[in-house]
């Protein structure tokens, strides 16, 4: 397939984007098993709220920030994302993420699995986890970004917060990925395999289930607001 300049533009911005969420939030993650705490809990949710606000102000405009692919496969399936472009951004937000990964893996060793997403608890436990909370993320990221009654400059701070939010609740039990990509890079480059199945089913169809139930309510909303 032939893609524009401008589709590969919101390419690297994707894999950008991805970079930076990996870098920060799994590399939130490795520096505090280096510094025995250093960061705290509480620090790592933070850590990946601000990164994924700051990535949607910085490329949001050029490529949407999706910098996951289970949001890139729920806006396809929900037809606010065109097909063409689909193996284009998975690709680019694993390759970010792997890059991301592997200069982790250079500057601190395998330390934390270098952020890995690992289930504490049992499989069914984390992967109904992984699901509520990506359906609450993507239905955040369809308000926001897809409904034209939602405030534009609101979007980065929505969707950073819930992501934090959901981080810091949910991160001690399946380490609330909500996102293939943040998960797969880091398990792929330190090796930490377990159940990584759950952080792609999780996700997808957590997204997925999201971006339809958003598009029900804000089509029975709208036709609610002029009978």
């Amino acid at each position: 397939m032939i893609y524009t300049a401008a589709e590969w533009r919101m390419a690297l911005a994707e894999a950008f984007g991805t970079f930076g969420l990996v870098f920060a939030g799994a590399g939130a993650i490795t520096i505090n098993a280096v510094t025995d705490g250093a960061v705290s809990h509480v620090g790592i949710g933070l850590t990946f709220g601000l990164i994924v606000m700051a990535m949607i102000y910085a490329i949001g405009h050029v490529s949407g920030a999706h910098i996951n692919p289970a949001v890139t496969v729920a806006f396809w399936l929900t037809r606010h994302f065109p097909a063409r472009r689909v193996p284009l951004y998975l690709a680019a937000q694993l390759v970010g993420g792997l890059v991301a990964a592997l200069l982790l893996r250079g500057m601190f060793g395998d330390a934390g699995n270098l952020g890995s997403t690992v289930p504490r608890g049992s499989a069914g436990q984390s992967l109904l986890l992984e699901l509520l909370l990506t359906l609450v993320l993507m239905f955040v990221i369809m308000a926001v970004a897809t409904d034209v009654r939602a405030i534009g400059q609101a979007a980065a701070l929505a969707i950073g917060g819930t992501v934090g939010l959901e981080a810091l609740f949910a991160g001690p039990i399946s380490g609330a990925s909500m996102n293939p990509a943040r998960s797969l890079a880091p398990a792929i480059v330190s090796g930490a395999w377990e159940a990584q199945w759950i952080y792609i089913v999780g996700p997808v169809a957590g997204a997925l289930i999201g971006a339809v139930l958003y598009m029900l309510i804000r089509a029975e909303h709208t036709t609610g607001g002029h009978a």
